[in-house]
């Protein structure tokens, strides 16, 4: 239900050494202190590297609000579906009805 120490630390070291990060889920059942170690690793790695740091999807959008490092990230949103469809290049149907207009 969660990563172990081994995963966040190999996480740790290539957000540490990425430019562009992009998160998109988290990496356990954060919500459960037993389970939360993996996904705070991985947001403090975040909020310490030098890269553009893009979290995307509600759910880790609340883990780096749980854990007090959201005003460190470069981009929040809520949306991990649209988020990565968004990357992808597909249209996105709020976007896409108010260009018609």
């Amino acid at each position: 239900m969660d990563i172990g120490p081994k995963t966040a630390e190999a996480y740790r070291h290539i957000i540490l050494g990425a430019g562009t990060v992009l998160w998109n889920g988290p990496m356990g059942v954060f919500e459960f202190p037993a389970f939360a170690g993996g996904t705070r690793e991985v947001a403090k790695a975040m909020a310490e590297s030098s890269a553009v740091t893009i979290v995307g999807g509600g759910d880790s959008a609340a883990a780096v609000e749980q854990f007090g490092l959201a005003g460190r990230m470069t981009h929040i949103s809520t949306g991990g579906g649209a988020s990565l469809d968004f990357m992808e290049g597909r249209a996105l149907p709020g976007v896409a009805v108010l260009q018609d207009k």
